[in-house]
This record gives C-alpha cells, sequence and structure tokens, in this order.
C-alpha cells in the first residue's frame, strides 16, 4: 500500500487506534507499550501484513525530532527541582561522562569484533550510548514503579539530559567517519559550543518563556498549551540555529518552567502528558514502519552480542566508573546499572548516517535497531523484579506522590477553608499567579459582591473577596495567611 493524502490520514488513525487499545491491555502480560507500538509499526510496514510502502529516513528523522521535542519538555515539565537538587551531581555526571564511558566502551568492543573502523566503531557506540527518556519517562511511570533515596529522580534526570551528550558523539564520529583526516580533537570545540551554547540557551527562553506566559493575556485557556508548544520550538530551533543543542536547550527550559508559578499550570501540564504519550506512539510506529524485518535478520547474531556486552559489561563499567566517588549504596549502583533502557532515540540517530550516505550505514541501522528493541524487551521487563532483588523499591502503601502529578491527577484535598481578603492586605489588586501560593493550597473559587468568580491564574484580587480554598493540611493555610498578611506583617 502506498501513502497518499487520501489515505493517510485514515491509515495513521487506525494505527494510533490499535496502538492505545493494544497498550491498554499490554502490561497483563508483562510486554512494554513501547515494543507494541513499534510492533504494530513493522506489522503495517513494507514486509508486513498490510504492506505500507515507506522508505523515507529523512522524513523519520523529522518526525523523530519533533517527537523528542514534546517528549524531552514534557519530562522537563514534570521535574521537580526539590527532588533533583540533592542528586544534581550524579545525574550530570552520568549524563555525560558516563554516555562518554559508554560510546568508548561498546565502540572498542565492536573494533575488536567487527570489521568497522575505529571511527565508525565509536559512531556506533555513541548512537547507542544514551539512555533513552520516552522508554525510562513511560516505562517508570506506567508501571507506578517508586524507588528509595531519589533513585527514581535520578533516573529520570540522566535519560532527560544525556540525548544531548549522545546527539554530539553521533555527530561527531559522523564527522570523523567522513572526513577521516580530520583529528579527534578536532571534536572538542564542537562539543563544548553545542553543550555551552545549549545550556546558556535553555536558561535564557525558559526566563522568558515565564514572562510571555504569566505576562500575556489570551482569551481562552485552552491558548496557553498551543503558546508553550510555539515556546519549545523556538528554543529548540533558535539554539541549534546558533550552534548549540536544541535537545539540552529544550530539557533545561522545561526543568525551569516547570518549577514555576505559571497561568493554566495544570492545563499545560495535561496536555504535555497527553502530547508525550501520543509522540510516543508516532515515533515508535514510525520507526516501525521504517524497518524491514528482512534487512535485519542477517545482523540478529552480532546485534545480540553487541547489546549483551552493552547491557551486562558497557553500562555497568561506565555507571560504576562515573560514580565512583559518590557515596552510594552498590544496590543503587546496579539498578542505575539495569535502567539503561534503550527505545527510539538511538533508532533516530541512527538515522543520520542513512542520510549522510556512509558504507555502513543500513548495517548500523540495523544492528541499532536490535539493541534498543532487545534492551526495552530485556530491561524494560524486569525493572521491578530488580527492584525488589536490590531492595530498592518503596512499598505500595508508602508511593510518595510528585508534586506535578497534583496538577494532573486532580487530587482530592483534606479539608477547605474560606479566608476573606483585608483591605490592607498585601493580595489586593495583585493576580493570583503572583502571589506564589503553596503548591498544596488551591483557590478554587472566589466570591465577590455575592457572586461567584471562577479562579484563574490572570485573576486579580480584590479587597473584600472571599477566597475558598482547598488544602492538604493546616501547614498550608497558615502560608496563605502569611502571604496574604505580608503588608500587615511589615
Amino acid at each position: 500500500m502506498n501513502l497518499t493524502i487520501e489515505n493517510i490520514l485514515l491509515v495513521g488513525s487506525i494505527l494510533l487506534f490499535i496502538s492505545i487499545i493494544v497498550g491498554k491491555t499490554s502490561y497483563k502480560f508483562g510486554v512494554p507499550t513501547l515494543i507494541l507500538f513499534l510492533a504494530i509499526g513493522m506489522l503495517a510496514g513494507s514486509d508486513g501484513i498490510i504492506g505500507i510502502q515507506f522508505d523515507d529516513p529523512k522524513l523519520a528523522q523529522f518526525i523523530g525530532i519533533v517527537s523528542l521535542n514534546f517528549i524531552l519538555f514534557s519530562g522537563g515539565l514534570d521535574t521537580n527541582w526539590k527532588t533533583v537538587k540533592p542528586i544534581l551531581k550524579e545525574g550530570l555526571v552520568l549524563s555525560t561522562l558516563g554516555v562518554l564511558l559508554t560510546a568508548v566502551t561498546l565502540g572498542t568492543f565492536v573494533y575488536y569484533i567487527t570489521d568497522f573502523t575505529i571511527y565508525e566503531s565509536m559512531l556506533l557506540g555513541s548512537i547507542v550510548s544514551s539512555t533513552d527518556a520516552a522508554a525510562v519517562f513511560s516505562i517508570l511511570r506506567s508501571k507506578n514503579l517508586a524507588l528509595k533515596s531519589n533513585l527514581r529522580p535520578t533516573l529520570e534526570l540522566e535519560s532527560g539530559s544525556n540525548d544531548p551528550m549522545a546527539y554530539v558523539l553521533t555527530l561527531a564520529f559522523l564527522t570523523l567517519v567522513i572526513n577521516q583526516d580530520l583529528s579527534i580533537l578536532s571534536i572538542i570545540p564542537l562539543f563544548l559550543q553545542q553543550m555551552i551554547l545549549g545550556g546558556i540557551g535553555g536558561f535564557l527562553f525558559g526566563k522568558l518563556s515565564e514572562i510571555i506566559i504569566n505576562k500575556i493575556k489570551l482569551g481562552f485557556e485552552g491558548l496557553y498549551p498551543v503558546l508553550v508548544i510555539a515556546l519549545m520550538f523556538i528554543t529548540f530551533s533558535a539554539t541549534d540555529a546558533v550552534g548549540g543543542n536544541g535537545f539540552l536547550a529544550i530539557y533545561i527550559c522545561a526543568v525551569y518552567l516547570g518549577n514555576q508559578d505559571l497561568i493554566h499550570k495544570s492545563t499545560i501540564l495535561k496536555m504535555f502528558d497527553g502530547m508525550a504519550w501520543l509522540m510516543q506512539i508516532v515515533l515508535f510506529l514510525t520507526l516501525g514502519l521504517l524497518v524491514f524485518p528482512s534487512q535485519i535478520t542477517p545482523y540478529l547474531g552480532i546485534g545480540l552480542l553487541i547489546s549483551v556486552f552493552l547491557i551486562l559489561v558497557a553500562r555497568p563499567i561506565s555507571v560504576f566508573l562515573s560514580l565512583m566517588f559518590f557515596k552510594m549504596k552498590l544496590g543503587r549502583r546496579f539498578y542505575i546499572s539495569w535502567v539503561g533502557l534503550r527505545g527510539a532515540v538511538p533508532i533516530v540517530f541512527a538515522t543520520y548516517p542513512l542520510l549522510a550516505g556512509i558504507d555502513k550505514a543500513n548495517i548500523i541501522f540495523s544492528i541499532v535497531f536490535f539493541i534498543s528493541v532487545s534492551s526495552v524487551l530485556i530491561q524494560g521487563t524486569t525493572l521491578s523484579i530488580f527492584a525488589k532483588w536490590l531492595n530498592v523499591a518503596l512499598p505500595d502503601e508508602v508511593k510518595p506522590i510528585a508534586e506535578n502529578d497534583r496538577y494532573i491527577l486532580n487530587l482530592p484535598k483534606s479539608s477547605m477553608e474560606e479566608v476573606t481578603v483585608l483591605p490592607d492586605s498585601f493580595a489586593v489588586e495583585k493576580r493570583i499567579i503572583d502571589l506564589h501560593f503553596p503548591k498544596s493550597a488551591f483557590i478554587v473559587m472566589i466570591k465577590r459582591n455575592g457572586k461567584f468568580v471562577r479562579p484563574g491564574g490572570s485573576t486579580v484580587i480584590e479587597a473584600h473577596d472571599t477566597l475558598v480554598l482547598l488544602l492538604d493540611n493546616d501547614e498550608s493555610l497558615k502560608e496563605v495567611k502569611v502571604i496574604l498578611d505580608q503588608s500587615v506583617l511589615s
């Protein structure tokens, strides 16, 4: 079947519908949904049952980049700075030095067991050197896996921030494969430029985005998520245009925004949560369509050998060496080593050699595809088991709730209180978003002049307003009263 304008929406929507329905029941059988999305794409592809003809690496790469924007941005929005700050150093070391060590270790192994050149071997190692954000976020959250000692924030921070490093290494070694007369030292300026400009761009665009979101007045609540999407793509493309790492920029931008008070933050978070799942499905379906199983089969043996080495040797070596100067229990180190999930990101990165037209591009793509599939199947299905074996899992009854999950889940509060705003209160003539109420307190209604006003982040508080609050505890009420009485106290 050839995709045309007339049938692409029908075929696409049917595949999307099937993916959602199959994914809903997949965990009853212990199979990660991401693998099922990929399998559905393969069954619908050129070698599959439906026989959709799709052989366009450039389009697949574009879809992959757009999807990764949403996945990384959503992961950044869900990152709570309070939980990340204590493990920031460990996460950053894993996402930089850990990625480099994985690429070098695996690349060296590939060089000795294949006929690849050293640069081709390092290119393959670089492509699969990062843990996959889509795989880690979706599997940890869909399994509702609670882990001890800030372990989950460490894993999510690493997976969300290590793709930029792998991206830079992939581009660098691809350049060396194409231009073999260049020195390996020539990639250092590229690395520094990408990471420094990416970090600066992400922070600056995060600050700018916060100002724009909170100051602009849009007539409809539904436009705010659209505004954030526009800011997300501007952050990525503008940073990339000046030579910075766009993936790093959008992740840092999202982490910053996720920890600020934003107008209609609940709506924004819910939309991006849904969009991240949609993009994961679209990404894996697209990559499934791009794959020709008949072309991968000859490389199953070498692919399995490389995958096993990556899982059991390269990943543990990189983790233990990266964390050797940090105090951490052995079980936690082993678990971080095991959660080295490879998913869609390496397959997207593997399209770069295809588009560059290097000699072994098809072989690299086939091996990378097999590594990603085997990683999600082997490691993704055993995360809960290994968490129990290594004693790093929390019992169900003490699982904590992430701060941003409160926005998404609409969790009920334990009490309701009414507070009247006095004329000399700090809150008078200020927007709700500017009051910075504690996250455990929500204004659900405002009584004003005998009428009820539905509050939003841009709603201006007036004297004699009665705020109807939903609270978690008495401490939250005390914090609210302190904020309202600031002018009186001063």
